[in-house]
């Protein structure tokens, strides 16, 4: 994997409604370490629930200097949904806050990836983007399964509603993937700043073209959403 992963560059925006950021990502190339977090709650309690979770894995993740397992991930997650509930019990005004979250670790020449939310991963090989994870969200958990039309979930009134979160609730379903990575491939960790208001055409030719530093896909992306109307923090 060491050979495979030769690049990582990351970026976050408010967008062009919301006050404040509430996502929160972490890079760390060197142990192999990726997070994404969107965070959700008053004032500034989705920011600081995306931030803690973020925190959280990452210093679960420390501890190990060997293989990372499916459990260990799991153990991770459930650590982060302890932390920010204690926040948020602590604190008045940091009641009810919540994140999604999703985290890639390196594992030879796989990534081990676990997500709570709707956050997304995305593979882009061979010029094709697809999905890796499933949201954790009613349309993709209800409103799928009992054949609602597509057109029909993108203006439902539960199309925002998630089915879990970090933070919300004391027993955590955390989804495990584990994706074999191959030369040339690109991944991708995102909100659903980016992939819900970006055509996935445009996503895919970003990462496809080959003239774009992996710097300067982070930045056309985060502008398509943007210029798409930014109304979500992007990341």
């Amino acid at each position: 994997m060491k050979d495979l992963m030769l690049e990582c560059s990351g970026l976050s925006d408010k967008g062009c409604v919301r006050k404040n950021n509430e996502d929160a990502f972490w890079l760390e190339p060197r142990r192999g370490l990726y997070i994404v977090a969107d965070g959700m709650g008053g004032a500034q309690a989705g920011e600081h629930a995306s931030r803690l979770a973020v925190e959280s894995v990452a210093a679960f993740m420390k501890g190990f200097n060997g293989t990372i397992t499916p459990e260990n991930m799991t153990a991770a997650f459930e650590q982060a949904n302890e932390n920010v509930r204690k926040a948020a019990a602590a604190d008045h005004d940091l009641e009810g806050m919540g994140t999604t979250l999703v985290a890639a670790v390196e594992q030879g020449d796989d990534l081990l990836i676990a997500s709570v939310g709707d956050s997304r991963a995305y593979s882009c090989r061979n010029g094709e983007l697809k999905a890796i994870t499933e949201d954790q969200s009613w349309v993709n958990e209800v409103g799928r399964r009992i054949g609602m039309e597509e057109e029909a979930l993108t203006v439902h009134r539960m199309r925002h509603v998630l089915t879990m979160a970090i933070g919300v609730g004391e027993k955590l379903r955390v989804n495990q993937y584990r994706h074999a990575v191959q030369p040339g491939e690109t991944i991708l960790l995102c909100s659903d700043g980016l992939y819900g208001v970006v055509p996935e055409l445009v996503i895919k030719e970003a990462i496809n073209n080959g003239a774009r530093s992996m710097e300067e896909k982070c930045r056309y992306l985060l502008e398509a959403a943007r210029d798409a109307g930014g109304p979500d923090n992007i990341t």
